[in-house]
């Protein structure tokens, strides 16, 4: 086994081969450590979706990695407490299909039979520890996912791949293996706390500015107004009631049939003086926000410019029928597509429509189906091959849906926080 320390860029890399594979840990700051594995000595270079930071001089570390004679890690504090140990882990290559060339990737992690778990997302399962879980990790509309989670010994770990992972914890041992990937990348930090945890996921993530005042006031919505005369009549009453009243939403349907939908255009006949609206709204000193969606009807002009250039998937989304009612009529098919926002391509294009309603006075997105809606799904649905642009050299490479489906919202909503 040959052991390898390299110092470059005033951070710290040490390599390790064993067993034809090669393991990087990189200190981005004394508490947080990358780790990072591949089947071969020669890995795809991977280019976070997620992490932002670069790693910084290391300095004196709080967090200590020692590997055994295995390769498996173990992860303590400064003073030589154990905070996590590796389990085994797996790389098993993907061998046809759109992913062919990659590898399905797994590590276990040995936890305390009392240490309780928080993070990995938004389930419907009632409880605040994840200890326990055995599921698939797939973006839904009832259940959002996201590769993290912290203990309350004070660490955290990302894991930081955008395929459906599985999470499985017998009780002692907890294990993520994703369906796609060319190699393990995981980050562990400790932040002593969970806030402290939180804050260096910031770090590396990037920190999110705090939003306007007038957004953390009272917002009136409900599932729809049908007209402009409908949505002032609202704010009118609450002004003559004295009751407060910060914003109001214009969800769905704002835009005319569900042939097209999500036009960012108002097209329906019930909004014709949508302008008057705007103004009227504001001039009560509220503000407006509307429901846009990561899908288009085939009528709309988003979805024609995105189509010619081959940047919409084609899988079964919300709504299914052309028809305006319940349930739907699946004989007249709304031909609703999802686009793809991991091309920036196509978020230029998403941005430059959504553009219209910013002119025209609208003062925030509600992002609605950023899961996006996937129904009757199939597998195969996720084999779809679109563009993907790196995230660090702007080049665009064809990647399937299954590599970067948990990504989805993420590149969804930054597609249009970046414009």
């Amino acid at each position: 086994m040959r052991r390898y320390l390299t110092v470059a860029f005033s951070f710290i890399v040490s390599c390790v081969y064993s067993y034809a594979q090669k393991t990087e840990i990189i200190y981005y700051t004394p508490d947080i450590v990358r780790v990072v594995k591949s089947p071969t000595d020669n890995p795809a270079e991977h280019h976070s979706m997620v992490v932002k930071a670069k790693p910084q001089t290391a300095g004196k570390k709080n967090v200590i990695v020692t590997k055994d004679s295995d390769g498996r890690l173990t992860f303590s504090d400064s003073k030589g407490n154990v905070l996590l140990r590796e389990g085994d882990m797996s790389m098993k290559p993907n061998d046809s299909g759109a992913d062919k060339g990659t590898w399905r990737l797994g590590q276990s992690f040995l936890l305390d039979a009392d240490e309780p778990v928080y993070g990995i997302g938004m389930m419907q399962n009632g409880k605040m520890s994840q200890r326990g879980e055995h599921r698939r990790m797939i973006q839904t509309n009832l259940e959002d996912f996201s590769h993290f989670f912290q203990s309350i010994k004070g660490y955290g770990l990302y894991w930081d791949n955008y395929s459906p992972t599985q999470i499985d914890d017998n009780g002692k041992v907890l294990t993520l293996e994703s369906e796609v990937g060319d190699v393990i990348d995981y980050y562990f930090m400790y932040g002593g706390s969970a806030d402290g945890v939180i804050s260096q996921m910031r770090w590396l993530s990037g920190k999110v500015p705090m939003l306007p005042l007038w957004t953390y006031g009272f917002h009136q919505s409900r599932e729809r107004y049908k007209s402009s005369a409908e949505l002032l009549s609202v704010v009118d009453t609450y002004r003559s009631t004295g009751v407060p009243l910060d914003g109001i939403i214009q969800d769905w349907q704002y835009w005319g049939s569900n042939y097209l939908w999500n036009a960012m255009e108002f097209g329906n006949e019930d909004f014709g003086n949508y302008r008057q609206m705007i103004d009227h709204v504001h001039n009560t000193g509220a503000h407006i926000s509307i429901s846009i969606w990561a899908s288009f009807g085939p009528m709309t002009k988003p979805y024609r410019e995105l189509n010619e250039r081959g940047l919409l998937y084609d899988f079964s989304t919300w709504p299914q029928s052309g028809m305006g009612f319940w349930p739907p009529r699946k004989d007249y098919p709304s031909g609703v597509r999802v686009y793809d926002p991991y091309s920036k391509t196509a978020r230029d294009i998403y941005w430059k429509n959504l553009s219209r309603l910013h002119k025209a006075g609208i003062d925030a997105w509600w992002m609605d189906s950023t899961d996006p809606d996937h129904l009757d799904f199939k597998e195969s649905d996720l084999d779809q091959a679109l563009p993907v642009t790196d995230p660090v050299t702007g080049k665009d490479v064809v990647r399937s849906f299954r590599s970067v489906r948990n990504a989805f919202p993420l590149a969804s909503v930054e597609g249009v926080y970046d414009n």
